[in-house]
């Protein structure tokens, strides 16, 4: 299975919640299901299906493949604490998340775009993988070749007014931010029971 580029908004419609990292809209213009019964439909959730779709909204959110996430979910339960905050620091701390954090990018997938065609820097080196693990004190900067791009400098002139999360600092002047805290599960942009994500794996891992 390939990285997802079908309709995003419907995807968001199905799990009820709009994924940040997905999509710019803010609000679900429908907030039900799609499909033609999809206003009408009363389904009861199961417990399994609470944590599918619990699971499901953080692997699009980041825009990760299943054979991926698990790999991400069994590191997790590796660490010392809890599984479901480890879990949400491994997703935060991606390089091409961290980049949409830094408000370099409307969504994760053109943060990753960014990263991938080498306009992003660590620590003063060209990083082009997204997974990449941004960790405390590390610098992300914009290469100085791309800011003279038009998408790069109207990236960086939106990024002065964006809202950007706590454990994160950035200079728009200077095109350049910091981790200051391992991120937590408080920092995830949308509600996701990471709960329930550990306990759909609880048995396969």
């Amino acid at each position: 299975m390939a990285r997802y580029i079908g309709p995003r908004i419907k995807r968001c419609r199905s799990f009820g919640v709009v994924l940040p990292g997905l999509t710019t809209k803010t609000t679900l213009r429908r907030p039900f299901a799609p499909g033609q019964h999809g206003a009408k439909r009363r389904r009861r959730d199961s417990d399994y299906r609470t944590r599918l779709v619990e699971k499901q909204k953080l692997r699009y959110h980041y825009g990760i493949l299943e054979k991926q996430f698990v790999r991400y979910v069994s590191n997790a339960s590796k660490l010392r604490g809890p599984t479901g905050e480890n879990l949400v620091r491994l997703l935060e701390s991606r390089l091409d998340s961290v980049v949409w954090r830094l408000g370099l990018a409307a969504t994760i997938p053109a943060a990753r775009q960014l990263v991938v065609h080498g306009h992003i820097k660590v620590n003063g080196k060209r990083v082009d993988r997204p997974s990449f693990q941004v960790t405390v004190g590390v610098e992300i900067s914009v290469a100085e070749k791309s800011r003279a791009k038009p998408f790069v400098a109207a990236a960086l002139e939106m990024s002065a007014s964006r809202a950007r999360p706590a454990f994160l600092e950035f200079d728009p002047a200077k095109a350049t931010g910091k981790m200051l805290v391992a991120p937590g599960r408080a920092d995830t942009p949308f509600d996701v029971n990471t709960q329930a994500v550990v306990e759909f794996y609880s048995q396969k891992l």
